[in-house]
């Protein structure tokens, strides 16, 4: 009788926390880099982009002539319509990565609708991509 053998497989993988749930985020090696790619794109951030793009070509069609008539017209509060309009001053870097799942773990819906830098190389850094993570100061 032969004696009982195991196998062990290890899989690197990072656990990857958004609000309500948690994700898996494998890793994939490219031209020798540890590269992650996140396995789905946040919905809530991703709903929250095309809202606010789809706002910003409603402003820019002239359908609405302000934000306060457009609120009141969508049914919802002028100061989230503001923060939502905000976010089409997004880097398209950072557009992008939000469609695919690529974002920082620091970027998430409530931490985008805070005011974050305007200038597109300050949002690399502040969203963490390319660089070091500082959202004005914070972890």
């Amino acid at each position: 009788m032969t004696a009982a053998t195991s196998i062990t497989v290890r899989v690197p993988m990072k656990i990857r926390r958004r609000p309500g749930r948690k994700t898996v985020v494998t890793p994939i090696m490219e031209d020798g880099q540890d590269d992650a790619i996140s396995t789905r794109a946040d919905p809530a951030l991703v709903k929250a982009l095309a809202r606010a793009f789809r706002y910003q070509k409603l402003l820019d069609e002239g359908r609405y002539a302000s934000i306060s008539e457009m609120a009141a017209a969508e049914r919802i509060e002028r100061g989230y319509l503001g923060s939502l309009l905000r976010l089409t001053l997004l880097a398209p870097h950072n557009v992008e990565a939000i469609v695919e799942g690529r974002q920082a773990e620091t970027a998430t819906l409530p931490r985008l609708l805070e005011p974050f830098p305007v200038a597109w190389s300050a949002q690399r850094l502040a969203f963490g991509i390319g660089g070091a993570s500082a959202w004005h100061g914070r972890e």
